[in-house]
This record gives structure tokens, C-alpha cells and sequence, in this order.
């Protein structure tokens, strides 16, 4: 495949659901086992052949098919500013960013230089609302810290006279 789905899903973005596979484009996944939804994340298309501009995410029921689904843009997700940068490509320009898959071209890796980051926070988002605690802890857990505690109201005070 030209796109290496496999190596961008599990290797690079590293999703956490067990019960995951890439299958041709797309990702699948069981996030909650056992449960009736499944995750599904493809390569999201222009209106140009072979080029892609994000993911698109889908939500779908065993029995009653796609629930929802949502389109998370790369360039929205700073995904590959700091490639377009060093090309001196502008938001305004074409091709800014998105990809483009070559066919003829098998070793060429088109998400090259891809900062997915903002992209993995984005998917964690979608997943916590359809797949509550299927997401696993990616970061250590922060250590304690000083928590805010609710300051007393000063007394009010009452006086003869109204106030306005």
C-alpha cells in the first residue's frame, strides 16, 4: 500500500485500542470489547485524486451502521506546519497541509514529517465521548499538585439604607 496505513495508525499515532486492525486504508477498532460500537478512522480525500487533507472518523453500530462521523483536518491539528514551513508553503498555497499518494512509488512514505500530536488529542476527544474510559493513559499521570480551595465570602454587612 502506498499510503503504509499500518505504519501511520499503529506505529505512528500508536492508538491504544486493543481489538485494533488496519485493514487496505483503514483503522478498526473495538475500543469498548464486547460492545456494539466500532471505531472506524480513514484517510480523509480532496476533490483531487490521491490527496488527503486529514482523517475522517466513524462511529458505527454492529447492528445499525454508522452512528456518527467527523472530519479532524490536518491542517487544523498542526499536523504538518513544521513541513510546509521548511517548503515555505502558506496556508493560502495549494497542497498546504495535506498529502499525496503515489502508487507507482511504494517507498515513498507520504505523511513524512507529520507532527501528530495535536491529531492523537483530537482522536482521544472523539473517543471519550463514544467510548467512555476506553482510551488508555498515554502520558504518566501528573504528580499531585496544589489544588484551589473556595476562599471564605467576606461577611455582609447590613446598614439602615438601601443600596442600588
Amino acid at each position: 500500500m502506498a499510503l503504509h496505513a499500518r505504519e501511520f495508525f499503529m506505529e505512528h499515532l500508536k492508538l491504544p485500542f486493543v481489538g485494533a486492525a488496519v485493514a487496505g486504508n483503514a483503522y478498526f477498532a473495538t475500543p469498548v470489547p464486547g460492545g456494539p460500537l466500532r471505531l472506524r478512522i480513514d484517510f480523509a480525500r480532496t476533490i483531487r485524486a490521491g490527496e488527503y487533507d486529514g482523517l475522517r472518523l466513524a462511529t458505527i453500530h454492529q447492528d445499525r451502521g454508522e452512528l456518527d462521523a467527523v472530519s479532524m483536518r490536518f491542517e487544523d491539528h498542526k499536523t504538518f506546519d513544521h513541513r510546509d514551513a521548511a517548503r515555505g508553503r502558506s496556508p493560502l498555497e495549494s497542497g498546504y497541509g495535506t498529502f499525496y499518494e503515489f502508487r507507482d512509488r511504494p517507498d515513498w512514505v507520504p505523511w513524512e514529517g507529520a507532527h501528530t500530536n495535536g491529531l492523537r488529542d483530537a482522536i482521544e476527544q472523539y473517543a471519550s465521548v463514544w467510548f467512555p474510559g476506553a482510551w488508555k493513559a498515554s502520558a504518566p499521570p501528573r504528580a499531585p499538585g496544589r489544588t484551589a480551595r473556595k476562599a471564605p465570602a467576606p461577611p455582609a454587612t447590613r446598614n439602615g439604607s438601601r443600596s442600588r
